[in-house]
């Protein structure tokens, strides 16, 4: 974080000091939720759960070096001392009230003779918000400064907590925002309004807590458009029609991708190597150059498309963005993350999070990396969220499991029952789709059944907690 005293820190949240002196304070190391990641100087923010309560770790956190305490109650350390803390009503608002004002000190400095031209760029939709960020983080990286989420830090903590890493050198402030209801992005694009809005898909993900179905997603993922910073641009995909009529809202420049003959930016000539990885010519009206992705599935074109939009847009060359893609790697853990074994077997775990989109997208990838001589193994679990329409669409995928001739389907959980039924509605038979009850017995089968040479794709949404199983197929050890 940029370097605050406690009064500033008071004053940008409506807070008041406690337990402060009367020399100035300084806080100049990291904001963080988790008094183990505290560094000398930093700032704790004691954020209250609905299992663990962060003031029961203030002291802690303060004997490990933290400066200030942002707390919604008076605390005091092991030898009754009071803590030195700024105490607000609301934890979680004021850290982002606090993000909002760093953000704006930033912006003002980066403006100034010799500052940082700092652009914000902010990245939402149903599917692949992850991966374009993270792809855009390291086209970014090349030229400047750049600071961008963690995992997937989306949301009124995570996103606060990525603003607040940010300093007078940062020149790329990369955000990932995600929405899992109306108002939601409203309220990030308040704390931090983009130079840059890109709008990836409007999906069926998180149908459950928008309201109206898909199109009321669609109204929620276009309150990034409507909350772009002046003299802003919206990346718009050209390819989903909820997604351009945002151009409507949008109040400056847009910029479009996609596979339609009017994008702004599209791929032409589209192909796949053995291991599911893209080649194509990135085509722009700056020109046209080579581009050949690292990641597997043929879906991540979209997401470099989108990432190539929005990097051109932020200043970057036609060149620089060209070998950046196809020099960048996948960060996020979980997301089409392709391991060899030793014994022949390949794993791959896209177990993040799964809608509809994004399940059929890692299908056909395992398709595409089984091909003829391999056999394919899908492991999938539940889709969460998905409102009532939730059976219709796991039956959906059962049968396109059948049409893609997935040579064995491991389905994980009572909640992802509806992929077996539809698979067996399409005419699967036999032993090729089979339904276990829990985690523990569908590891079990696969220790039994997979043979050298199987290509295995676990899928499901991370409540659902097929990630644990990713890692315990890569070999890594799973978390409690």
């Amino acid at each position: 974080m940029i370097a605050l005293t406690a009064a500033e820190v008071a004053a940008a949240t409506g807070g008041r000091l406690h337990g402060v002196g009367d020399e100035p304070l300084l806080v100049r190391g990291s904001v963080v939720t988790d008094s183990r990641e505290v560094e000398p100087g930093g700032l704790f923010v004691a954020l209250p759960g609905e299992h663990v309560d962060g003031h029961d770790f203030a002291a802690a956190a303060v004997e490990r070096g933290a400066a200030l305490v942002l707390a919604a109650r008076p605390l005091v350390g092991a030898d009754g001392s009071e803590l030195p803390s700024v105490l607000v009503d609301d934890v979680e608002k004021a850290l982002g009230d606090l993000a909002r004002d760093a953000l704006a000190r930033l912006r003002e400095a980066a403006c100034e003779p010799g500052g940082s031209g700092l652009r914000v760029i902010g990245v939402t939709g149903s599917v692949g918000k992850t991966t374009t960020k993270d792809l855009l983080a390291q086209l970014c990286a090349a030229t400047g400064p750049t600071i961008a989420p963690v995992r997937s830090f989306n949301n009124e903590i995570g996103l606060p907590l990525t603003v607040l890493r940010a300093d007078e050198q940062t020149r790329f402030l990369v955000l990932e925002m995600g929405a899992s209801g109306p108002g939601h992005l409203t309220y990030l694009t308040d704390i931090a309004p983009p130079d840059v809005a890109v709008v990836l898909v409007v999906g069926q993900a998180h149908l459950g807590g928008f309201g109206g179905g898909i199109d009321g997603v669609a109204r929620a993922k276009s309150e990034l458009v409507q909350g772009i910073a002046p003299g802003g641009v919206a990346v718009l995909n050209a390819d989903d029609q909820r997604v351009a009529a945002m151009a409507a809202l949008a109040p400056g420049d847009v910029v479009t991708f996609g596979n339609a003959p009017d994008a702004d930016v599209r791929a032409r000539g589209v192909s796949l190597d053995r291991a599911g990885r893209a080649r194509f010519t990135l085509v722009t009206d700056q020109g046209e150059r080579p581009v050949e992705l690292r990641l597997v599935g043929e879906h991540h074109v979209h997401n470099a498309l989108a990432a190539a939009t929005a990097g051109l847009a932020v200043g970057l060359t036609l060149d620089d963005v060209a070998s950046g893609l196809s020099a960048a790697d996948a960060l996020s853990p979980h997301r089409m993350h392709v391991v060899d074994r030793p014994d022949g077997i390949t794993v791959v775990d896209d177990s993040y999070n799964a809608n509809p989109d994004s399940m059929r997208a890692a299908l056909k990838a395992l398709a595409v990396l089984a091909g003829r001589d391999r056999r394919s193994v899908a492991v999938l679990g539940e889709m969460l969220e998905l409102g009532d329409g939730w059976r219709e669409a796991h039956d959906a995928i059962g049968r396109l499991v059948v049409r893609l001739n997935i040579g064995l389907t491991v389905v994980v959980g009572e909640g992802a029952r509806a992929i077996r039924d539809g698979a067996n509605h399409e005419g699967s038979w036999g032993d090729e789709v089979v339904l276990a009850d829990d985690l523990e017995a569908a590891a079990a089968f696969l220790d039994d059944e997979l043979r050298p040479g199987d290509v295995v794709l676990v899928k499901s949404s991370y409540g659902a907690g097929l990630w644990q199983l990713g890692d315990r197929l890569v070999g890594a050890q799973v978390a409690s």
